[in-house]
């Protein structure tokens, strides 16, 4: 291949070659490289990382969709009687979508008062449910957030409220997951599904093992969806965890104590 002037094709004019797989590592490199230069253009220092699942919907969607399906005709019978059920488990998940916008905003409002905008930003995965409240608890704030998101292959459109100079998109999930815990002073862990597992179980394997010594604030949120999903107390009762290992995280169930603990995190390691 030649340029204009007949000259050979520079290999990083070659887009043919940046998508094959034997540029895979200079691909993993431009993840890695692109957002810390826009990082440290915007002067981002702290992040506070919000993880949960992209299928809570807010109240209001989540009522209505309640709504429209004890109203639907389409469906019936068992059918329609397992769709109610899910909804309205759906409405009962979307506390969840508000109290993670007012984690984000009240942390938020805090932050503004240090008057160090670089300091704790709140970060989500950049799409719907979870993340979307994380990044809207943010902007009612007046404050910037980061959306780090994924391509796969049931596109995850960003939500409308991350800041559009620290809105990402990854190929690689282990790069995003890289971006999430590197700059991350602050966890917080809504319910969700394998994704959100990988991601918390991933980040206590880091703690426990000491490949991070950083001190995090880490929140377990939602004493009733995590005591049903995982028990704790069995990891320990068959030996598999040692018990110290349970306060690597703390698990709670309001937006005052999850604020008031992260605070405490932050002031006394990080300001």
């Amino acid at each position: 291949m030649t340029d204009r002037k007949g000259f050979p094709q520079k290999a990083y004019d070659n887009s043919e070659f940046l998508r094959s797989k034997d540029a895979r590592a200079i691909r993993v490199l431009c993840e890695l490289e692109e957002p810390k230069a826009r990082f440290e253009s915007q002067s981002v220092e702290d992040t506070l990382v919000f993880f949960g699942s992209a299928r809570i919907l807010s109240p209001e969607d989540a009522r209505e969709n309640l709504e429209n399906l004890q109203k639907s005709e389409v469906l019936s019978g068992d059918e329609k009687i397992m769709a109610i059920q899910l909804a309205e488990h759906k409405v009962k998940l979307s506390r969840y979508y508000d109290d993670a916008a007012q984690i984000a905003q009240q942390l938020s409002t805090w932050t503004k008062s240090l008057n160090r905008e670089e300091r704790f930003v709140i970060c989500s995965g950049g799409g719907p449910g979870i993340m979307e409240a994380a990044n809207l608890g943010a902007q009612r704030a007046g404050c910037r957030s980061i959306g780090l998101n994924i391509s796969i292959p049931y596109e995850q459109m960003p939500n409308p409220y991350i800041s559009q100079e620290l809105g990402f998109t990854f190929h690689y999930f282990f790069v995003r997951k890289y971006w999430f815990l590197h700059k991350a002073k602050g966890i917080f862990v809504f319910p969700g599904g394998f994704g959100t597992m990988d991601e918390f179980f991933e980040l206590l394997t880091l703690l426990q093992t000491q490949k991070s010594t950083r001190k995090m604030a880490i929140v377990l949120y939602g004493k009733e969806y995590w005591s049903d999903v995982l028990n704790f107390d069995a990891f320990v009762k068959w030996g598999t965890i040692s018990q110290n290992d349970l306060n690597l995280f703390k698990l709670v169930d309001d937006v005052d104590t999850a604020v008031e603990y992260a605070k405490e995190i932050l002031i006394q390691h990080h300001l």
